[in-house]
């Protein structure tokens, strides 16, 4: 399995970072419902819309990362490597 993401290092890292913020605002989301269950509701929906900023900002790094992985596995090794 690991023999697939040699070459997409940097696309992976971009994945990682998004899939990171996703889970720490639902981690924070639920720990503000715990503190405030009153507010429970408009809690998670600006939760929900935070998550969806995060994957909308992770986009364009996810993109460039994905570009320079794929360049430089279509370059052929130097004698360095």
């Amino acid at each position: 399995m690991l023999w697939l993401l040699k070459g997409m290092t940097r696309t992976l890292v971009e994945l990682l970072h998004i899939v990171a913020g996703v889970v720490a605002t639902a981690f924070i989301a639920s720990l503000a419902v715990w503190a405030v269950p009153v507010a429970g509701r408009t809690i998670w929906w600006v939760a929900y819309f935070s998550m969806l900023a995060v994957v909308f900002m992770g986009i364009r790094p996810l993109r460039m990362a994905w570009k320079t992985d794929r360049a430089r596995r279509n370059t052929p090794p130097t004698a360095d490597e």
